[in-house]
């Protein structure tokens, strides 16, 4: 059976454990490969590297680097397609899904190519007498990214681009769900140009993430995961004086108003809450409906769910993938058993799912609940499945209180076609992202991605412009240079005259 190393110093390493762990194909829910699990001694080795690398690559002109970016660029479209069945055969989610997330992260790279732009600083002439004063950004060292199994390309991509464009160098911990991309990524970079040590791959659990946090090396620390993990990463990265960004997890509301057209909105939850099982920070698992709405609501709803496509990644006909581990199938199907046991009405039911030649993936159809209250867990706690809970609010105050008032802040949307409504959604909800008849919110790569509240510890936002400031520190010269005056001693705080 294939075993999946690491990779570090520009080369496939083996580490020093043979700790292993199961690779599975979530359609089949057949063992497909072991990916070995490091452990700190792997991690040392990795970011020793790195920190060998950081001296010449943070010397190395903004625009050098840029053209390293551009040839990774061009590879990451050569190989478009087998990067997308990589990440449909371990992760399970359909092939122009995984496909979209693939150019999303590109798009993050693309972003990264403007690097010499960016790092620009800014420069006044005779801040004070024949004294001039400028600022520039400088890389930090050594930074790390810990990501999730339901991004195996897009998220890393929001951090080691950026980070490696700024002048870092990266040790990525990929989820050990699904390994295999990463590894490629890393192979193409390679190809590209980029010097060995740049950008290593460690794969590992829990032993690694510690690592990460314990190495004295590391300047910043990455992440996107759940928010027990991201607070766990959070305070102890602070601990450790390492500069952290931790995204934890989501329960996005999406608000149905009277007057919205209701065939957007109902395709617009579909695809929210279904695609990709599920899996997602961005996914919509609650919509409020207002007012009289909410009958037409899930009356349409429950005909599209029931007639949702679910089957392998690379059925073309399939709008719905496995989930992406036995365990977490079983996990989402306890959830939707616990909203029954809470009086939520269950108006489809995709437990009972089988799927002839497919029994042993990990399948279930979507679910849709009516009547859920804010005091359900399956309003309060991330799912993470095909899983639609449907709130009913009398009016538009109702709703926006269930969105600020929800301890979760990544993502909501409205939709509706009252200018007015929108606006004051936009500018009232305490929400990191935000959609106006748009279903997923998420910012382009020249912009920013990140929370409020609980899904968000630290205070950048991933890739855009908060990615080059959080990957780069801000460092400001004042100088004046001998003019031939004699000059005095001074004692007080000078001042520029």
């Amino acid at each position: 059976m294939k075993t999946i190393e690491h990779f570090v110093n520009g080369k496939i390493y083996s580490g020093s454990s043979e700790k292993l762990s199961s690779v599975f194909n979530p359609a089949t829910g057949e063992e497909t490969a072991k990916v070995k699990l490091g452990v700190s001694k792997d991690l040392d080795y990795a970011v020793e590297k790195a920190h060998e690398a950081f001296k010449d690559w943070s010397n190395t002109p903004p625009l050098q680097r840029a053209r390293v970016l551009f040839k990774f660029k061009e590879l990451i479209e050569k190989n478009e397609d087998e990067l997308t069945k990589i990440i449909v055969s371990e992760h399970g989610k359909v092939y122009e899904d995984a496909k979209g997330s693939l150019t999303r992260g590109l798009e993050v790279v693309e972003y990264a190519c403007g690097i010499p732009q960016m790092l620009k600083g800014e420069f006044t002439e005779n801040v004070g007498r024949n004294v001039d004063s400028w600022s520039l950004r400088q890389p930090l060292g050594v930074c790390a990214g810990i990501t999730p199994f339901n991004f195996p390309a897009m998220v890393p991509m929001w951090m080691f681009p950026m980070a490696i464009a700024c002048g870092n160098t990266f040790i990525l911990k990929p989820s050990e769900k699904d390994p295999s991309c990463s590894l490629k990524l890393a192979e193409l970079f390679k190809i590209a140009g980029l010097p060995d040590g740049v950008f290593n791959v460690v794969n590992g659990d829990k032993e690694i993430v510690d690592a990460i946090i314990n190495n004295n090396f590391i300047s910043a620390v990455s992440f996107v995961g759940s928010t027990p993990i991201a607070k766990y990463i959070y305070e102890n990265c602070a601990k450790n004086e390492k500069r952290v960004q931790a995204l934890g997890g989501a329960k996005n509301h999406c608000v149905v108003m009277p007057d919205c057209d209701l065939d957007q909105a109902v395709n617009g939850l579909m695809g929210a809450a279904y695609g990709s099982a599920g899996e997602r920070c961005m996914a919509q698992s609650v919509a409020v409906a207002v007012g009289n709405v909410g009958d037409p609501l899930v009356k349409n709803l429950k005909l599209k769910v029931e007639k949702l496509k679910v089957g392998p990644g690379m059925d073309k006909n399939s709008e719905m993938g496995p989930l992406v581990t036995k365990d977490h199938l079983e996990k989402v199907k306890k959830y939707v058993d616990v909203g029954v046991e809470e009086g939520a009405e269950l108006i489809v039911d995709g437990r009972k799912l089988k799927l002839q030649g497919y029994e042993k993936g990990y399948y279930m159809g979507g679910c849709l609940f009516d009547k859920v209250t804010s005091k359900m867990r399956i309003y309060k706690e991330e799912i993470f499945g095909p899983v639609l809970s449907v709130v009913r609010a009398k009016d538009f105050e109702e709703a926006l209180s269930l969105v600020n008032d929800h301890e979760f802040g990544n993502g909501a949307s409205i939709f509706t076609r009252d200018g007015d409504v929108g606006r004051s959604f936009s500018n009232k909800a305490k929400i990191g992202m935000i959609g106006v008849n748009i279903p997923i919110p998420v910012p382009m790569a020249f912009h920013s991605f990140g929370g409020w509240k609980r899904s968000l510890f630290g205070d950048q936002h991933m890739h855009g412009p908060e990615g080059v400031r959080f990957y780069t520190k801000l460092k400001t010269v004042t100088s004046r240079w001998p003019d031939g005056l004699k000059s005095d001693t001074e004692f007080v705080m000078p001042t520029m005259k």
